[in-house]
């Protein structure tokens, strides 16, 4: 239970207490226009549709105010890095900050509905109230408000034209309505081109699309200036009581103890939510453009097999932890977009690189501009300027905070572990005494040959370096193959008697297929009975539910057993 806690326990209850947050302001919010005095004479024309439609506009307010704290990337990697300020259960909470990033878009997404088809209502209903065959009611008598002297009007539709031109010119007349088509428009595009088939095929139309939160926010902010939603002024609540008058709407004016309501719009407070994360987001925009003008020197470029790059950089006054990233921008490839790249360095080493996998066009015109597409080597061939925004924290910084540690990386996946486990064989080389960490269990899946012979050399290193210490069990390593042909498992079972992997060249030999992860979680278990486990996994979603439920399945009630604590690397 305890580890269910640590894991769980603090997500679901921010969780809980977002959707309290939003349940309370939207239930607050729709019974102030549902049931309060100043708006008697407003439900009169717009009908229940305007609480419905102000109601999820509080709750639009203050999602917008979460949304773009998890952005605030500098803020956070400093939050997460500072053990001072946060212990390991709440940095935890930053690692899954994109998540809940994500949950409050869908709910902003959701509001923005619902406010939609409200105000489409609303407008209905107000232009209808202006129409011919209206005159008489209460409606109509509200609605001609305004047109004489000394009147405030109720009605912003102040002509009696039908539907549906009616509705379209409130639509793009009115600063309302244009400024609400612009922020629904904009939200549709942002939403729609962060699915993961986009994000992951098209990175490019995510990015700029994404950018449109400056325009989504911008119209939502003078959205309001219009003040279209108008109720009974509180002067006149004194003067004029709704509830007695409005059954005697024909004499308004005339009897005494009813005069002509006035009525006044809402003050726009959108800005009052917005105003401190759009400001934080101002200042972490500056502070990565500063960063971003620091000079990189690009010091080598070493091309791996299965069209992978590895950049070796250098950078005055840059520090960095193992499993931490970078964003890069290369001008010769395009001004503005920025990738994030794992740093497969460890600290401890002279320089920072990272790995970089061709499989789009912004890597495949870094590959180019780097001269890698060239058969034969050129010594005026000049390497491409780099910019550098980071580094930036992540989960596998805990790593040495465990005593035992298990390293689940899916294909390119491993980059995290790169540095990881540079970073400890530079620790055993000067001093093991100083390092909690005391196994590590490394498991690397992927699903081509090719992808294993740029990492195999680090691991080798590793293998050698534990051996001649006379600590070759501090390092177990698995590596799966998942994808195979029959010309292959022919090679493979011919040289399987072999001292060293076929494949990697290892003593470990190359498994095939997946894990079975309830045994390892078991094994585990078995063999550290008392540790708690940090388990950090750099691949699908998918593995990620069944790593983070095997977690909490294998964990022990007591306190004094086994606690295996679940870590994802999030960009």
């Amino acid at each position: 239970m305890s580890n269910w806690v640590v894991n769980e326990g603090l997500s679901i209850i921010v969780i809980l207490a977002w959707l309290a947050l939003n349940g309370y302001l939207f239930w607050n919010f729709f019974l102030v226009y549902e049931e309060g005095e100043r708006y008697i004479y407003s439900r009169e024309i717009y009908g229940s549709a305007l609480a419905w439609a102000r109601a999820p506009a509080a709750c639009l307010n203050f999602n917008c105010l979460l949304i773009l704290l998890p952005v605030c990337r500098n803020l956070l990697s400093f939050l997460r890095g500072s053990s001072a300020c946060c212990g390991r259960s709440i940095r935890r909470q930053l690692d899954r900050n994109l998540t809940f990033h994500k949950m409050v878009a869908w709910m902003i997404a959701l509001h923005t509905t619902i406010h939609t088809v409200a105000h489409l209502f609303n407008v209905e209903r107000l232009v209808d109230a202006r129409a011919e065959g209206k005159n008489g009611t209460i409606q109509a008598v509200l609605s001609d408000l305004g047109d004489g002297n000394n009147e405030t009007y109720l009605n912003f539709i102040r002509s009696k034209v039908p539907n549906p031109i009616g509705g379209l010119n409130a639509a793009f007349t009115f600063l309302a309505g244009l400024t609400g088509v612009v922020i629904t428009l904009a939200l549709i595009l942002i939403i729609t081109s962060s699915t993961k088939i986009i994000r992951r095929s098209y990175f490019e139309v995510f990015w700029y699309t994404h950018h449109l939160f400056v325009v989504f926010f911008i119209g939502l902010v003078i959205h309001g200036v219009g003040k279209i939603v108008r109720g009974q002024t509180r002067q006149s609540l004194l003067e004029h009581n709704p509830e007695k008058c409005i059954g005697n709407y024909t004499q308004w004016g005339q009897d005494p103890n009813c005069p002509i309501p006035q009525f006044s719009g809402n003050e726009p407070v959108t800005w009052k939510w917005v105003v401190a994360p759009m400001a934080l987001y101002v200042i972490e925009r500056l502070i990565r453009f500063w960063r971003s003008q620091q000079k990189v020197v690009i010091t080598k470029v070493v091309t791996h097999p299965f069209k992978t790059i590895e950049l070796q950089m250098k950078m005055k006054g840059f520090k960095m932890e193992v499993g931490q990233y970078v964003f890069v921008q290369c001008p010769a490839v395009s001004r503005l977009e920025w990738h994030p790249f794992t740093l497969t360095s460890a600290p401890e080493e002279d320089f920072f690189s990272i790995h970089i996998r061709i499989v789009g066009d912004w890597t495949e015109g870094l590959f180019k501009a780097c001269g890698c597409d060239k058969t034969e080597f050129q010594e005026a061939w000049k390497l491409p300027k780099i910019a550098i925004d980071g580094p930036f924290g992540t989960a596998s910084e805990d790593v040495f905070d465990y005593e035992v540690a298990m390293l689940v990386g899916a294909g390119i996946g491993v980059t995290p572990f790169a540095s990881v486990l540079k970073s400890v064989w530079y620790k055993y080389c000067n001093n093991a005494s100083t390092l909690r960490l005391k196994k590590i269990y490394f498991y690397w899946l992927c699903r081509d040959t090719h992808a294993f012979e740029w990492f195999a050399d680090l691991l080798q290193s590793l293998e050698t370096q534990m051996q001649d210490r006379n600590n070759a069990d501090f390092l177990s390593y698995n590596i799966y193959l998942t994808g195979w042909d029959e010309s292959q498992a022919t090679a493979f079972s011919l040289h399987h008697d072999q001292d060293t992997d076929v494949i990697t060249g290892l003593k470990q030999k190359t498994l095939y297929g997946r894990p079975n992860w309830e045994n390892e979680f078991k094994n585990i278990g078995s063999a550290h009975s008392g540790s708690r486990v940090g388990v950090f996994l750099c691949g699908p979603e998918s593995l990620a539910e069944t790593l983070s439920k095997l977690c909490i399945a294998n964990s022990s009630v007591d306190p004094r057993g086994v606690h295996f604590i679940f870590n994802k690397e999030n960009f």
